[in-house]
């Protein structure tokens, strides 16, 4: 009998909190709406923290009671409280350098393009590079590519390299196109195009891999460029409750990979990093990381490696995603095959000795034909090396075959994808593809439901650093211009909860660190964020409206609106 009791009041005092050890907090949140993302403690009211770790988690009364004469106290009046988000897939320093750039991602019109871009030219030093713009002339009509000469008059004696905002795609000005040496003469480069009007010029639209042929003039930023982006970069991070990201090389031939990490360090270095960063480097560069030792993941809670990317396609914005079928709007096209591709068996020779080493590999694929094909690899390198807990990826995986959707889950596929890209893409996905090959884009429910694990992140500076507009993208399947209130394709929305399991414990079983990170529980890594509303009970038409309120990276608050 006084077992029986015994174990009853362990039970009751577990239910009440779930504790690392006994010890003073030096952070207490009470009064809160707790979504754990924990299956053992699902649902709490308050959280105890030690410093970078969460000391336990529990009722107000429990937790209250971790209080010393040094603790501060919160009061968070009832409102959501959730891990930190994770996003699995950024561009984070190039994000960054795009909010201290010409921004052309609203401009509505070619004449408003041009227009930020004669007045931002003004501002920039004698010869200095007009850079980013992540432009999107599907906001434009007609829709129609700009060529060099809407912005060779304006951009002055600066040298403009644009990129479409799926990076995929540029305009440069005659200019840069002088310091490259293109010419009607250049021949395209493999993998990539080199856009050219009636009498064979090029237009200043270069696609994928010619756009290497520009970005090995073009100097990198200055120092004190960098430290500038790095620090927008965070600013912008921490304002939309982002503890986490996972870096993604650069699809460029000489992508200067090395001089971001560089960054990362120094900022780490310095004391300053406020958010955590896996940073995965080109598969072509495995050997810089096998003959070091290194296995994934490697590094500081702060700052790791072990991760490798690569590239199977482009994008369907700018005609390069690589397709079973040819483009329903340009029957001539269906998309190109990466440099990566060109020499298969010597890419997966990389794949495999990488793999081999236990370095963790990320493809990018967007169309149907490049998604099994990288699927047709990960199938090949399970049976060459053997089972492991390898978790290759594929990011984005937006268009595909329906009969591929099991294949991730039995291969141990993670489907890295970023929901608001649907919302963008669906204003105009229907016109490239048709009515048929929609129905399996951005598949996000039939991939769970075939047992796929989700990772979700933005492909910032693609689209906004903002997991709260990627809940309600995946919820809601709303495009931009309103023309779908019903949702794009609505059989592919997927719970509120599924969505932020995805930005959370997802995107940290993808980087390997779901056992610190990802869920509110005792000895994990504190870093929380909470919302203005609770995004489990408004409705999904509303989260749209939610922000961020508090955001807590190792322990400390970053960003309180």
């Amino acid at each position: 009998m006084k077992l029986t009791r015994l174990y009853s009041l362990l039970i009751l005092l577990c239910a009440c909190c779930c504790t690392a050890s006994a010890s003073e907090a030096t952070l207490i949140l009470v009064n809160a709406k707790v979504w754990t993302e924990n299956p053992a403690q699902p649902t709490a009211q308050a959280v105890a923290l030690d410093g970078s770790r969460i000391l336990a988690v529990g009722d107000n009364a429990a937790i209250r009671k971790f209080a010393g004469p040094d603790t501060r106290i919160i009061d968070l009046h009832g409102h959501l409280l959730l891990p930190g988000f994770n996003d699995a897939h950024v561009h984070f320093l190039i994000g960054g350098g795009s909010l201290i750039t010409v921004h052309l991602g609203t401009a509505d019109s070619q004449a408003e393009f041009k227009e930020r871009i004669a007045a931002f030219a003004k501002t920039l030093p004698a010869g200095a590079w007009l850079r980013n713009g992540l432009w999107d002339h599907q906001r434009w009509n007609p829709p129609i590519l700009p060529n060099h000469l809407l912005v060779d008059e304006v951009s002055g004696d600066h040298p403009a390299f644009l990129w479409r905002l799926d990076g995929h795609m540029a305009l440069v000005n005659a200019q840069a196109m002088k310091l490259a040496g293109i010419d009607r003469n250049t021949k395209d480069v493999p993998g990539g195009e080199i856009e050219r009007d009636k009498d064979g010029n090029p237009t200043g639209i270069l696609k994928d891999a010619a756009t290497g042929l520009i970005e090995r003039v073009m100097p990198p930023l200055a120092p004190d460029e960098e430290d500038h982006a790095m620090e927008a970069a965070m600013h912008d991070a921490a304002a939309h409750g982002v503890t986490s990201v996972q870096n993604m090389a650069d699809s460029s031939v000489d992508s200067g990979q090395p001089d971001i990490f560089r960054e990362f360090q120094k900022t780490e270095r310095d004391g300053k990093l406020t958010v955590r960063i896996y940073e995965a480097l080109p598969v072509r560069d495995y050997k810089t990381l096998t003959d070091a030792g290194i296995v994934a993941p490697f590094g500081s809670p702060y700052l790791r490696l072990g991760n490798l990317k690569a590239f199977a396609d482009g994008a369907l914005g700018s005609e390069t995603a690589w397709m079973d079928e040819p483009f329903t709007n340009d029957p001539s096209k269906n998309g190109l095959a990466s440099p990566d591709l060109l020499d298969i068996e010597h890419f997966y020779d990389s794949m495999r000795q990488a793999d081999k080493a236990g370095l963790q590999i990320s493809i990018h694929a967007i169309g149907d034909r490049a998604n099994r094909t990288i699927l047709d690899l990960y199938a090949r390198l399970e049976k060459d090396n053997g089972p492991a807990d390898r978790r290759p990826r594929i990011e984005h995986a937006q268009h595909l075959h329906p009969e591929d959707y099991s294949r991730f889950a039995k291969l141990g596929v993670i489907v890295s994808m970023q929901p608001y890209h649907a919302i963008d893409d669906g204003r105009w996905a229907e016109t490239m593809i048709g009515p048929e090959r929609i129905k399996s884009s951005y598949a996000w429910k039939s991939l769970l439901d075939a047992g796929g694990t989700l990772a979700f992140g933005s492909d910032w500076p693609v689209a906004p650093l903002d997991p709260v507009m990627g809940i309600y993208a995946a919820t809601t399947r709303r495009t931009l211009d309103g023309k779908s209130p019903n949702g794009w394709i609505p059989e592919q929305r997927i719970t509120v909860a599924q969505a932020v399991h995805a930005y959370t414990m997802g995107s940290a079983f993808a980087e390997h660190q779901e056992n610190i990170k990802g869920s509110i529980e005792p000895g994990k890594l504190a870093d929380l964020v909470v919302l203005s509303d609770d995004i489990f009970t408004i409705p999904p038409e509303a989260i749209d409206k939610t922000k961020v309120d508090l955001t807590i990276f190792d322990g400390k608050i970053i960003y309180q609106r």
